[in-house]
């Protein structure tokens, strides 16, 4: 069994992450560590998981005790603990927070989007993982395929909104539901933090890549998903482009090319993403949806340590959306 341990345990994609290695036929969960919340039973905080387990919050970090440890903390945090703790050199390490993202030169993290470096990540033996960020990883997948075939030669119009739940558990101004609800905004227009990650990973494919990617990142009223239309111009035609997706993604288990267009509903709850692709003239639509709790964090995470310990990348993945 893989034991894991968890720090960072009262927020959204905490309370996620719990609930998917409590289903995970290898894993064990040794402790879940919240400094605000020690001594407390974890239930008190994630309500939803109660008849579940029976574990309290922890200020400790018994590293002997876990073979992987996942960061659920706030970007800064991770880095901050992993420069003030001796932390076993052989532990795993999946980051969730954005600290890790950048290969930069100064760390050992790999960036752990499984259909960019799924290969890299298990022939290469990685120990640490920085999990990419949720709209980072609906956008990214949405231009993979383009960026492989070097098909990503204009401007990049990118609008992508997002539920509730992917501003954090922590109350802000524009977080309360008397706010969000029966509410549109935007916020970072052309500068959020997510691009850098993205150009990267396009760079990494096509590395001729410099066109602008001009980002809207939308606040939805909802709680959780994320809807991403992405367009560019593009000279193939679409049963060609069709087929470069699908080729792209054939072996990859949680992303699929769809005919009709999707809607959240169809990926929450789960770890998937559609992808619809239209073209009108000279210009392609891609449409590209995900769970941005799941897909975009815990269980794309989920995924990563399936990879670092030779497991099938489905295994405890196998989510269904609901009905309605």
């Amino acid at each position: 069994m893989i034991r894991a341990g968890i720090i960072g345990g009262a927020g959204y994609t905490a309370g996620e992450l719990i609930r998917l290695l409590l289903i995970h036929p290898d894993v064990e969960l040794k402790w879940v560590n919240s400094t605000s919340n020690a001594g407390n039973p974890i239930t008190d905080v994630h309500q939803g998981l109660v008849g579940d387990l029976d574990m309290l919050f922890t200020s400790e970090t018994p590293f002997e005790d876990i073979d992987v440890l996942f960061f659920c903390t706030p970007h800064g945090e991770t880095r901050k603990f992993m420069e003030t703790h001796t932390v076993p050199a052989d532990l795993r390490i999946i980051d969730l927070s954005q600290d890790y993202r950048i290969q930069d030169g100064t760390h050992d993290f790999y960036y752990g989007l499984p259909e960019l470096n799924r290969r890299r990540i298990v022939k290469e033996g990685a120990v640490h993982i920085a999990n990419p960020g949720c709209f980072a990883t609906c956008i990214q997948l949405a231009l993979l395929p383009l960026a492989k075939n070097l098909l990503l030669n204009s401007d990049i119009h990118v609008n992508a909104i997002t539920g509730s739940t992917g501003a954090g558990v922590k109350p802000s101004a524009t977080s309360h539901f008397s706010w969000r609800n029966d509410n549109v905004s935007i916020y970072k227009p052309f500068k959020h933090q997510h691009l850098a990650e993205i150009r990267q990973s396009l760079s990494q494919l096509q590395n001729s890549f410099k066109a602008s990617v001009d980002f809207i990142p939308v606040r939805g009223c909802f709680s959780r998903g994320i809807f991403t239309t992405a367009y560019l111009d593009c000279p193939i035609e679409l049963s060609e482009i069709r087929k470069l997706y699908e080729a792209y993604y054939d072996d990859h288990n949680f992303t699929f090319v769809v005919d009709k267009m999707p809607d959240l509903k169809d990926v929450v709850n789960t770890n998937k993403c559609l992808i619809h692709l239209m073209k009108e003239g000279g210009k392609l639509l891609i449409v590209s949806v995900i769970d941005n709790l799941l897909k975009g964090a815990s269980g794309q995470a989920v995924h990563n340590m399936n990879l670092l310990f030779g497991l099938h990348e489905c295994t405890g993945l196998k989510l269904k959306p609901s009905a309605f």
